[in-house]
């Protein structure tokens, strides 16, 4: 059975977005997720990244599908059509996690967003991980991260994760890791 991890910034509130978009501008979170969601132990692989409609188009243009990830949209209302080529459409979380067990190439999964896709799939037995940036500041935010389960609990990050908080732009933050605990 795949298991995934799911990577998220939020605010303090908990929000994760506003209009469509990120309610701030850290460049070093965003090398930070990119980095992160790209890193495969085995050159010959690369990792997926899935995400709901509104997050996939909440990217900018420029920007998807995300470059060197396979990208896999959740949608009911999309068209394959809609979307680029290489790009998997598929109905929901379990569906693509189906797909994504006969693909050799893929390593890791990563569930990026939105809010629906992250309350799924925190529930899902597959889910291993949770990265976890924490934005020490309070921005104003019309999508919120759903509770987080008490089956999580924090560990200690991955090695190449910083420690402590960073600033950037005067707007501090954390990196946090936290695992589903076995029963």
């Amino acid at each position: 059975m795949i298991r995934f991890n799911l990577i998220v910034a939020v605010g303090e509130n908990f929000g994760i977005g506003y209009k469509g978009d990120l309610p701030w501008r850290i460049k070093s979170e965003l090398k930070y997720f990119s980095r992160i969601t790209k890193r495969t132990n085995d050159p010959s692989k690369h990792n997926a990244v899935v995400m709901g409609r509104k997050t996939y188009f909440g990217v900018p243009e420029s920007k998807r599908p995300l470059s060197n990830r396979l990208n896999v949209v959740l949608s009911t209302t999309l068209q394959e059509n809609e979307l680029p080529e290489g790009v998997l459409l598929c109905s929901n979380l379990e569906t693509a996690l189906k797909v994504l067990e006969n693909k050799n190439d893929v390593e890791n999964v990563w569930i990026v967003g939105g809010s629906g896709v992250y309350k799924e799939a925190m529930a899902s037995p597959r889910c291993h991980r949770l990265y976890i940036t924490k934005i020490l500041h309070k921005f104003e935010c019309d999508t919120f991260f759903p509770a987080i389960p008490d089956s999580f609990r924090e560990v200690a990050p991955d090695s190449d994760i910083p420690l402590g908080v960073q600033e950037e732009n005067g707007i501090h933050f954390e990196y946090k890791v936290l695992e589903k605990q076995s029963k």
